[in-house]
């Protein structure tokens, strides 16, 4: 039954929030102190054994050696990555993993008892004004999280290793992101039970691997960089690094290799044009400017009226970029008016069409009293 504990969920989901995208070094003596909670209501003994890792890459390793996989990693070009596992590992008899006992029965319990308390009416709801909120930014971390740790094998057994990484980060309970579920849960008022621990290391900690006698636990990002609708990005450096140098390069959600950014500096549209890869193409696109794209390209206007202006980029290969271009109506401090361009579906046709779409209306319903 839930306690009295439960807050106003907007409360909940900003604390979870702010859990979740949490960066620096975790608080080690809390999450370990939460995680002897977890395995005490799970009917077990606490960990003989705690080993920190400085990335969920390295807990990946370690959960793939321990599960008899570390030669394969080697062959694929981790042998380094197999030895400091080895090394990390050494001294200790993990036993079986006890996830499922650990976390997985638990959650599920009371997940299926929340569900049954709420109804099918209310359940969408309250997931919508609680976990929901959180859900698709942390999950596409996690997405790329994972994903990056099963590319870090190379050569020949590279997909069979990669393979190994991905299946171990899904034996992985993932701390500060599960921050979602654990936001729906203490809006119910169901963290003061068995998942009381649980959501004690989640608030101090990493991904973190339960076996009968040792526990694997990775440490927070130590940067992470996100743009305002919460996408990773980054131009100068690793949207997403952890201590050991284990990171991601991202533009606006968009994977892009490490260096991509610094080799912009002399873009042409030629260049663009000529990049196969569409989607590191749509990024030197909006880094070059696409202002500046249509004035160096001579492009024309698709069609214009008293709204604004469409324009269209075409893209060997590719959907076009389709664009509305704007004026601000409210003048800048020096009296000027800004001008914006805004991505529109391909599809659109008209001005008029475009900027409807960006206030979510058809165009046939878009009749402003000012242009803003």
């Amino acid at each position: 039954m839930p306690t009295a504990t439960a807050r106003e969920p907007h409360f909940v989901v900003g604390d979870w929030q702010s859990t979740a995208f949490s960066t620096g070094p975790a608080d080690r003596e809390r999450a370990e102190a939460g995680i002897a909670a977890a395995y005490a209501a799970a009917g077990l003994p606490a960990p003989e054994r705690y080993v920190w890792v400085p990335s969920p890459a390295r807990g990946a390793v370690a959960a793939a050696v321990l599960a008899g996989h570390g030669d394969a990693l080697a062959a694929a070009g981790l042998g380094e990555l197999v030895a400091q596992a080895r090394a990390d590992l050494v001294g200790t008899d993990a036993g079986a993993s006890v996830l499922a006992k650990v976390r997985t029965r638990p959650w599920e319990a009371e997940r299926t008892a929340a569900c049954s308390e709420q109804g099918p009416e209310q359940w969408p709801r309250v997931w919508s004004e609680t976990g929901g909120l959180l859900w698709n930014q942390v999950q596409a971390l996690v997405t790329r999280v994972r994903g990056a740790i099963g590319e870090l094998p190379d050569g020949d057994r590279a997909e069979e290793a990669g393979a190994l990484l991905r299946g171990a980060t899904l034996d992985a309970v993932l701390g500060q992101h599960d921050a979602p579920w654990l936001a729906l849960f203490e809006t119910l008022g169901r963290l003061d039970g068995p998942l009381a621990g649980l959501a004690e290391a989640a608030r101090s900690s990493g991904w973190w691997w339960p076996y009968e006698r040792l526990v694997i636990l990775s440490e927070r990002p130590s940067e992470l960089h996100r743009d305002e609708p919460g996408r990773l990005h980054r131009g100068d450096g690793p949207a997403l690094a952890y201590p050991d140098g284990f990171a991601l390069h991202s533009w606006r959600g968009m994977p892009i290799p490490p260096d991509f950014v610094d080799s912009l500096t002399n873009l042409t549209p030629a260049r663009i044009s000529s990049e196969e890869n569409a989607e590191l193409r749509r990024v030197m696109l909006e880094i070059f400017g696409y202002d500046r794209y249509l004035a160096e390209t001579g492009a024309r206007p698709v069609h214009r009226d008293e709204t604004g202006v469409l324009w269209s980029i075409e893209l060997p290969g590719d959907e076009p970029v389709v664009m509305v271009e704007v004026v601000n109506s409210t003048p800048e401090p020096d009296g000027t008016r800004r001008t914006y361009y805004l991505r529109v579906p391909p599809d659109t046709r008209t001005a008029r069409a475009g900027v409807a779409w960006t206030f979510g209306v058809d165009e046939s319903d878009y009749h402003p009293e000012k242009q803003t």
